[in-house]
């Protein structure tokens, strides 16, 4: 390995503390390309110094977690620490979807990118109010047009989406088959 992969604690820690602040003022989710430009280095080395401030946030008592989608980063507060956020906040807890709302959820995310009359004819029913809510939650996107008569939306999942169910990308989705839908 390259003697420029291996560095010394103080230097680590410079990078991580430059790393966390930028995480931190960013808010959304930073490319690992664009982390390598701020910081003026090469993309593969900041891929070894991300994988271990990842491990850093991984194995830590820290109330933030770190969430890597597609090679962005971004923080974000531990799921356990939600009562006392909602708390301080002041606002209700997260609403759970409704079963149109999910069905629509996972209708779109097997099938993206998905228009609302490809989701209503698997549902069966109307979905307008199903896929409004679920934008309004930044689950899913309009992700383009279908290039047909009428050029309808296309529908397609966020980054939101995978952070909010933990997985980094759609293939990490169990398979269809796989699938136990409870009656």
């Amino acid at each position: 390995m390259n003697d420029r992969f291996i560095l010394n604690k103080a230097i680590k820690d410079k990078f991580f503390s430059a790393i966390e602040s930028l995480l931190f003022v960013h808010g959304d989710p930073i490319s690992l390309k664009d982390i390598s430009v701020v910081l003026g280095e090469e993309v593969d080395f900041v891929r070894l110094l991300m994988d271990e401030f990842e491990l850093l946030y991984e194995n830590s008592n820290r109330g933030l977690k770190l969430f890597k989608i597609d090679d962005k980063y971004q923080f974000g507060t531990k799921p356990e620490n939600e009562k006392y956020i909602v708390k301080l906040l002041k606002t209700n807890q997260r609403q759970s979807l409704s079963q149109a709302a999910i069905e629509t959820l996972s209708i779109i995310s097997y099938k993206q990118p998905v228009t609302r009359v490809e989701i209503e004819e698997i549902r069966g029913v109307r979905s307008d109010k199903a896929i409004q809510t679920l934008l309004d939650k930044d689950l899913i996107k309009e992700s383009g047009r279908l290039e047909v008569i009428g050029r309808p939306i296309l529908y397609g999942t966020t980054d939101n989406f995978l952070k909010q169910f933990g997985i980094e990308r759609l293939e990490e989705l169990p398979a269809l088959e796989d699938v136990q839908i409870d009656d």
